[in-house]
């Protein structure tokens, strides 16, 4: 045969080869697509996913300048660590002022950042929002009041409680990295609703603590139910816009005019982001108005502690989805997110420290990572 008869037939095998990957490709799944795609999260996927806006306060109310605004340095431990873990973002807020601000790779007061998990602090607050109005009945609720599919079997055990506290005993394995299962499919999919359908309770809930985004999944959906409204329009109408918020947030959706991808994906700014900090520090008061009873944000900043942790012990470091990290003998209540976004709330101090990046420390002090000890620790110091 000659050369050029080889040729020929490695052409043809190449273009079926081809044609079978295209075809091949066209019948993957999205979530399957997305992630060979896109291959890991990032602070800037707002601009992958199709997202609905949560419209900013028509009065907004931007947070002044103190008057030694930028005055007093980051301590060297706290520069390093900011640094070495890769920061665009960082804001220390004392008496409703400024007191020091950061930026790094270009980012500044207006640029976006996703949330992550400090979306599950969100979504907590608008639980909290929707029973103060009687839209859900307690936390102790029933989930399948809501969602009618988990009526069956152990799911009818579910409370709302189990899920703001991690405790709902499911079959949501937060580790499991494979391209099918739960994380990748939450994050790439194109079916939140459907996929909260294969959520199984597996073990008696309210028990044992075992965080799972799925629970704050689910707890969208139930506050979506239960108001009649998007996630996002709930979220601006109740928090956003009268905290004042600057800029319109935007949360990523699982498709075009899809559902709110509740677990994470709310996107804004370090000193927008700050306003949730606030509210907590003000009990649930803003701007004069009462947002969230102070009654919910009391038992959403205190231990879980009838759950029992991995290690069998009472847990003292989760409320509803807010983590509590203890400090010389203090509990102070913070949002966290995937990368390293903080929002940690200072009450003696009547202060906020934000920390957005591209990375956080791998090693725990107990449950808490280790950067966000330090930012807190050294913190602490630029407000003495």
């Amino acid at each position: 045969m000659s050369k050029y008869g080889i040729l020929s037939k490695i052409l043809k095998v190449v273009s079926v080869l081809v044609i079978v990957l295209f075809i091949t490709w066209l019948f993957l799944p999205v979530h399957i697509k997305n992630a060979f795609v896109y291959q890991y999260p990032g602070i800037e996927d707002w601009e992958i996913f199709d997202y609905r806006v949560v419209k900013a306060s028509p009065a907004p109310a931007p947070w002044p300048e103190a008057k030694d605004y930028n005055k007093t340095g980051l301590t060297k431990t706290l520069s390093d660590t900011l640094e070495h873990y890769k920061s665009v973002a960082f804001v220390i807020i004392r008496n409703d002022s400024i007191l020091y601000e950061k930026y790094w790779e270009g980012y500044g007061r207006d640029s976006y950042s996703n949330s992550f998990s400090m979306a599950k602090s969100i979504v907590s607050l608008l639980v909290g929002i929707a029973i103060d109005e009687g839209k859900i009945g307690s936390v102790d609720d029933p989930v399948y009041k809501y969602l009618p599919y988990f009526k069956e079997g152990k799911n009818r055990e579910l409370t709302i409680k189990d899920l703001l506290t991690m405790s709902s005993g499911s079959n949501w394995d937060e580790h499991n990295k494979k391209l099918n299962g739960f994380p990748t499919r939450s994050y790439y999919g194109d079916d939140l609703p459907g996929l909260a359908k294969e959520v199984k309770i597996i073990d008696a809930p309210g028990k044992r603590f075992v965080y799972s985004s799925g629970n704050t999944e689910l707890l969208g959906l139930i506050v979506s139910s239960a108001t009649g409204k998007h996630l996002s329009s709930y979220a601006s109408e109740k928090l956003w816009q009268p905290l004042g918020a600057e800029h319109d947030a935007l949360w990523s959706l699982d498709k075009k005019d899809g559902t709110e991808k509740a677990f994470c994906c709310f996107n804004s700014n370090a000193l927008d982001f700050a306003r949730f900090g606030r509210l907590l520090l003000d009990k649930g008061m803003a701007r004069g108005k009462r947002l969230i009873s102070e009654t919910y944000l009391n038992e959403a900043v205190s231990p879980a502690s009838r759950l029992l942790d991995r290690d069998g012990r009472p847990v003292d470091f989760y409320g509803y989805q807010f983590w509590l990290l203890k400090h010389n003998g203090k509990y102070y209540p913070y949002m966290r997110g995937f990368f390293g976004q903080y929002v940690i709330v200072v009450p003696e101090k009547n202060a906020l420290i934000v920390r957005l990046g591209h990375q956080r420390s791998q090693s725990f002090s107990g449950y808490h990572p280790w950067d966000a000890v330090t930012y807190l620790q050294e913190g602490l110091k630029m407000l003495e």
